[in-house]
């Protein structure tokens, strides 16, 4: 089992805007004074230049065009309604916001085939909907596919039921915790795990502080060293700067490289940047616009494909 892949799928967006019903329990959204189609432009330049930079050090990159029809503002987040491995399964997952339920497209998968990619099988979780019950992708869950573990920070958009069902629907073992910040002087659930947390391949970055339970810190820890993780420590701080939203990946050589935001990068101490650069390379693109209206990152932005080739 890979932990990394040389493909990535991602959705150019057709209507960014800051998503009024994610931001409920996404504290990191915020209003921007210009007009849609300025938001949206500037959107598209910023992920232009971040499929560019990507492909440039050898990465593969399948974008799929957003479509104006549904208006799906978090398009450009493909991760949190579906996650692809390696024996060719697919996973949906239900999603918190009715109108990121629309992001769900059959034609995603068509493409993926012409791509001569294999789809053996599709588990849809979407059903969980209707009860109010969610679970976003590889936003509520870490995987760590080559140990099997799946991390996953509670929050109104990860239920905890939900979560084992997958784990043992396609044989992770599950580490389950809850990962806080401080809005307005409370602590409140983060929202997705992959804001504070990235697991690599021979490192893991996690926000430890967010993690107030001690069991629970220990828990995680525990599971990390016993898989050889080095844990690169980031602040709250970082977190809000998106320094816990990164996605390692590797280009056609196999060469590794650590993706994030410009704004990640800049947070990072000079110590975390060599403790991380031992491992790989790091790659980063300013995604100022998204991350401020769309409160997600780069990693937010990434659809790892790990599907099989059609060799037929």
């Amino acid at each position: 089992m890979k932990q990394t892949t040389n493909t990535i799928l991602m959705v150019r967006p057709a209507s960014f805007r800051m998503n009024e019903q994610t931001a409920v329990n996404n504290y990191y959204q915020q209003e921007v004074a210009l007009l849609p189609a300025t938001i949206n432009a500037k959107a598209q330049e910023e992920f232009d230049t971040f499929v560019a930079k990507l492909r440039a050090v050898g990465v593969t990159v399948i974008v799929v065009e957003d479509t104006e029809e549904p208006n799906t503002p978090d398009a450009l987040f493909p991760n949190n309604w579906i996650s692809f491995h390696e024996n060719g399964d697919v996973a949906i997952y239900p999603m918190f916001a009715e109108n990121r339920r629309l992001e769900k497209r059959e034609d995603v998968l068509d493409l993926l085939e012409e791509q001569g990619l294999r789809i053996e099988n599709v588990v849809d979780y979407s059903e969980a909907e209707e009860e109010g019950i969610f679970l976003e992708g590889t936003g509520s869950m870490i995987l760590d596919r080559k140990h099997r573990k799946a991390y996953c920070a509670l929050s109104p958009r990860a239920d905890e039921e939900l979560f084992i069902e997958f784990c043992e629907d396609f044989e992770f073992t599950p580490v389950v915790f809850t990962a806080n910040q401080t809005v307005a002087g409370n602590r409140e659930a983060i929202y997705h795990t992959n804001v504070m947390m990235c697991v690599a391949e021979t490192f893991a970055v996690v926000c430890l502080d967010a993690i107030d339970d001690k069991k629970e810190k220990k828990n995680l820890l525990k599971h990390l060293k016993a898989d050889g993780k080095e844990v690169v420590a980031i602040s709250e701080n970082q977190v809000t700067q998106f320094a816990g939203n990164m996605l390692q990946v590797q280009n056609d050589e196999g060469r590794l490289f650590l993706v994030m935001s410009s704004a990640a990068n800049a947070s990072l101490t000079q110590q975390q940047r060599t403790a991380i650069e031992k491992h790989c390379s790091i790659v980063h693109s300013s995604l100022e616009t998204i991350e401020t209206c769309g409160g997600g990152s780069a990693r937010c932005m990434m659809a790892e494909v790990f599907l099989p080739k059609d060799h037929a």
